[in-house]
């Protein structure tokens, strides 16, 4: 029975050489017999091989699509491979030779497996750069709304000054590593049923530099950092709020042998104001006024983000009344435009009243009964 190479690639009839490609990469690297230690790898990655071999190569693709066949002296099947348009290799007799695995994937496609750095460990691993940091700060609602220069304090492994970063004692300590001859990688041939496959990997002598150090810094002791606390004064946008995130580049941790450092990010919260409560770049405050104030009207002193303000109540002001007052929010962080403060007044009853109070309201009451519609509220609703 006729294989059916498109069932062993995981690709419909119709996919393209691009689809083709991705799909023997991901599965080469899953059923490769350096990665994989199952029994039946071997005989899986020959067959991922095979398929890809005849639906790599148009010519061979269109005849295998028109007579499920590549036709006479097709040899795939025997150890052949034929990844004409992949660009790779081909012939009988592979047995025979040394094929590196990291070759084939960044000749065929423009990247190795990637064991041990970058496009197949090629190239020396670089230093690292820095960590980033993180440090959460707690503004109130009134630094947040003004915006304000804070200090702060972080311990974080800074460059050592002994040695620049390098973690070498002088610059002539500083030798090519023996064991990968500089190249910041090692090789590791293995032979299977099929050929012979060669993986590279980081070096684990100089991690992947190239490099060793003969004679260490004696102030980080060969690392090239050192532990510090920082102080930094840190500058507080107008408008922020909880969740915003601020960041100081170039503030984070030193990076390995004098590499780039990480950056630092402030992560803010804004507390719990006592009076107010923020919805946006708008506050909302309650605030009690007298029931004599709510009917005749005036004005009273309300508290503001940068101190107290007057607000006029009207005559026959009722309770739950929002007053918007415009400009007395939060600015926003991008435009600068000012949110409002909003006052909800509650009209507050007195719980106990004097002899003469009494009299007063006792003859308001009746003044109230002769108003049009009698009795008041309680004779217009009922």
């Amino acid at each position: 029975m006729a294989k059916d190479y498109y069932e062993t690639l995981g690709v419909h009839r119709g996919a393209s050489i691009d689809e083709i490609k991705k799909a023997y990469k991901r599965l080469a690297k899953k059923y490769h017999p350096d990665l994989n230690k199952s029994p039946d790898a071997t005989e899986k990655f020959k067959e991922l091989n095979e398929a890809a071999s005849v639906l790599g190569d148009p010519k061979k693709k269109e005849t295998y699509d028109r007579f499920g066949t590549t036709g006479e002296g097709f040899t795939a099947g025997a150890g052949g491979f034929g990844f004409s348009d992949f660009g790779g290799f081909s012939g009988a007799g592979m047995g025979s030779e040394n094929i590196d695995i990291n070759d084939l994937f960044e000749q065929f496609f423009g990247g190795g497996f990637g064991f041990g750095g970058s496009r197949g460990g090629r190239e020396r691993r670089r230093s690292r750069r820095g960590s980033d940091l993180v440090y959460e700060l707690e503004v109130s609602l009134e630094e947040a709304a003004s915006g304000i220069s804070k200090s702060i304090t972080i311990p974080r492994l800074e460059k050592c000054p002994g040695c620049n970063g390098s973690g070498a004692a002088t610059a002539d300590s500083i030798k090519e590593c023996g064991d990968c001859e500089g190249t910041g990688y090692v090789r590791r041939t293995q032979r299977i049923a099929f050929g012979t496959f060669t993986t590279t990997s980081s070096c684990g002598k100089c991690r992947g530099s190239g490099k060793v150090i003969a004679k260490p810094c004696g102030s980080c002791h060969g690392k090239g950092r050192i532990e510090k606390v920082r102080k930094l004064d840190v500058k507080i946008p107008a408008g922020v709020d909880t969740g915003h995130r601020l960041r100081v580049h170039g503030e984070g941790e030193a990076g390995e042998h004098g590499s780039q450092p990480g950056d630092l990010y402030i992560a803010l919260r804004v507390s719990t104001h006592r009076i107010f409560e923020r919805r946006g770049n708008d506050i909302f405050a309650e605030i009690p006024i007298s029931f004599t104030t709510a009917s005749i009207g005036g004005e009273i002193d309300v508290p503001t983000l940068d101190g107290k303000a007057s607000l006029k109540i009207p005559a026959g002001t009722q309770g739950n009344t929002v007053f918007r007052m415009a400009g007395k929010g939060i600015p926003d962080i991008d435009t600068g435009e000012k949110g409002a403060e909003n006052i909800k007044v509650l009209i507050r009853v007195p719980e106990r009243l004097s002899k003469r109070q009494h009299e007063l309201l006792d003859e308001f009451a009746k003044e109230e009964e002769k108003t049009p519609g009698g009795k008041g509220f309680f004779g217009r609703v009922f």
